[in-house]
C-alpha cells in the first residue's frame, strides 16, 4: 500500500502566494507555515514530523523552502527517510528515500550548500542596498507598529505598573518592541 502525499509550503512573508509553489501537484494534505526561514519554530513543519509515516511522500517545491540551511536541510531530510518517508524537492528535480547513492547524498549537499550561498547573497545586497539609501537620506528604516497616541497610552500603562508583557500582547507587539518604544523621549 503507498502512503500519503503530504505538501510542505513555506512563505516569508504574508503577502506571498503559496499557491504557485506546489501548483498542479496532487497531495491529501498540505502543511504551511508564515514564517522565515532562519526561524527555528516552524509550527507546521514540526506538525508534519510528527505526522508523516513510512511509505508517505513529502512533497516540496524547493530546498530554501524546506530548511534553513545546510544543516537543518540534513538533519530534515534525514529525520523523515529513516521514518521511512520520501522527500521530493520540485524544482532541484530530486527525490530522497533514504536508500540514496552517495551521488545522491552530494546533491543533497551541493544544491543545499548553493540555496545557503544564494541566502547569504541575498542578504549581503540587502545591506547594501539599506547602506546606499541611507548615504542618500531616502532610507527610514521599518514602519512604526504604534502610533505616537500609542506610544503615549503604552508609557502610561507602564507608568501605573501594568505588566510589560500584558501591555506587549495588548498591542500586539514584542517585550523588545515595547522596550523601544520606551526608549524613545517625547
Amino acid at each position: 500500500m503507498t502512503g500519503q502525499r503530504i505538501g510542505y509550503v513555506r512563505v516569508s512573508t504574508f503577502d506571498q502566494n503559496p499557491e504557485r509553489q506546489l501548483e498542479g501537484i496532487q497531495v491529501n494534505r498540505t502543511f504551511m507555515d508564515k514564517a522565515s526561514g532562519k526561524d527555528v519554530n516552524r509550527e507546521q513543519l514540526d506538525a508534519l514530523m510528527g505526522f508523516a509515516r513510512s511509505g508517505d511522500t513529502v512533497i516540496v517545491h524547493s530546498m530554501d523552502r524546506l530548511a534553513r540551511n545546510l544543516d537543518d536541510l540534513r538533519r530534515i531530510v534525514q529525520t523523515l527517510t529513516e521514518k521511512g518517508v520520501r522527500i521530493d524537492f520540485i524544482k532541484e528535480n530530486l527525490s530522497f528515500t533514504g536508500e540514496d547513492s552517495p551521488m545522491a547524498n552530494l546533491m543533497l549537499s551541493v544544491m543545499g550548500a548553493f540555496a545557503e550561498f544564494e541566502r547569504a547573497l541575498l542578504k549581503e545586497r540587502q545591506r547594501e542596498g539599506i547602506a546606499l539609501a541611507k548615504q542618500r537620506g531616502v532610507y527610514r528604516g521599518r514602519k512604526r507598529s504604534l502610533t505616537d497616541a500609542d506610544i503615549t497610552i503604552l508609557k502610561s500603562r507602564v507608568a501605573s505598573g501594568e505588566k510589560k508583557a500584558h501591555i506587549a500582547r495588548d498591542l500586539g507587539i514584542s517585550r523588545e518592541t515595547l522596550y523601544q518604544y520606551l526608549r524613545i523621549k517625547k
